[in-house]
């Protein structure tokens, strides 16, 4: 490849701004690597800002927000670097020590990805994730290990993770050209489990390395009781099952999603006063019934983050 550097630095912005800028100053520049944003229609030209006051930074506006697997795949496809590091806007680095994870990378042509250890950036910086335990048949739960725990080294040994982590996660140019591109159907959430699917499939291995830590601010975006988490997490659970279930697994695990979970979620938000949340579930379950993936995200995505008229 042309022009090729070692490490291509990957992170989406959607009215993020402060958040962008903070993560862009924890990073230390230098020749062998190339930080590339990609402005996900921000409603202001945030991408203009970010340009000029990092003019060493690849800006990309994108007209449409295109999602989380989307935006990245247009800095994937802009990216000249033989590594990807694709992280939220919403982290920042304390000690930017990418080699060591690089190295882990390197270890092993079966590595594809590897994810640095995560921590909460409030309060004492509680462990948010030390790699995975694997998902539960039919009702989809797992656990992210070291979740809420004060981090007293107990989490320092790297090992396989069977999902990587979409806030941080290292991965190999040539692994990407095997495998695809991230699955744009999910649009928000779970296209990074999907995605760490189709890479075992493949036959590489996902690994947790804690030599480099990520502080992560979580849903600074979205928000943790919002529409559009509800809808997308309620639709994106049935996407995944359908994509990688199979026989009676597939079936038990939707009569388990939508026969109780979700009747679950609505009784719990009816007496919470949360209509425009009951709205979000039924019409999750709806599109995915009826395949609206695309054109749904691309309204919710014209009305933004805090404004979805389909919900009022």
């Amino acid at each position: 490849m042309q022009n090729e550097c070692k490490l291509s630095i990957i992170t989406i912005n959607y009215n993020g701004l402060k958040d962008t800028c903070e993560l862009i100053d924890s990073i230390p520049f230098n020749e062998n690597m190339e930080v590339i944003v990609v402005d996900n229609a921000s409603k202001q030209d945030e991408a203009s800002i970010i340009s000029e006051r990092f003019p060493l930074v690849i800006v990309i506006r994108s007209n449409q927000n295109l999602g989380f697997a989307g935006g990245n795949n247009l800095g994937i496809k802009e990216a000249k670097g033989k590594y990807i590091l694709l992280i939220n806007n919403d982290t920042y680095f304390k000690d930017f020590n990418i080699d060591s994870i690089i190295k882990r990378l390197e270890s092993s042509d079966k590595i594809g990805i590897v994810c640095p250890k995560l921590r909460f950036a409030w309060g004492n910086n509680p462990i948010q994730f030390a790699g995975y335990t694997p998902l539960t048949n039919i009702t989809l739960r797992n656990n992210a290990i070291g979740f809420g725990e004060e981090d007293n080294g107990q989490y320092e040994t790297a090992h396989p993770t069977p999902y990587a982590h979409g806030a941080a996660m290292l991965i190999k140019r040539e692994a990407i050209e095997k495998v695809g591109l991230m699955p744009e159907c999910f649009f928000l959430y779970y296209e990074e489990i999907d995605w760490s699917i189709m890479f075992t499939r493949s036959g590489y291995q996902i690994w947790y390395d804690p030599s480099c830590t990520v502080y992560h601010k979580e849903s600074q975006a979205t928000g943790q009781n919002s529409p559009l988490r509800t809808y997308y997490i309620t639709r994106n659970r049935l996407l995944l099952v359908k994509r990688n279930y199979k026989g009676i697994n597939k079936y038990l695990s939707y009569i388990y999603l939508i026969g109780l979970v979700a009747p679950r979620d609505v009784l719990k938000y009816t007496i919470q006063g949360r209509f425009d949340l009951v709205k979000a579930v039924l019409i999750g379950i709806w599109d995915f019934k009826n395949s609206k993936f695309f054109a749904r995200a691309c309204s919710l995505a014209t009305n933004g983050t805090q404004e979805f008229s389909i919900f009022n």
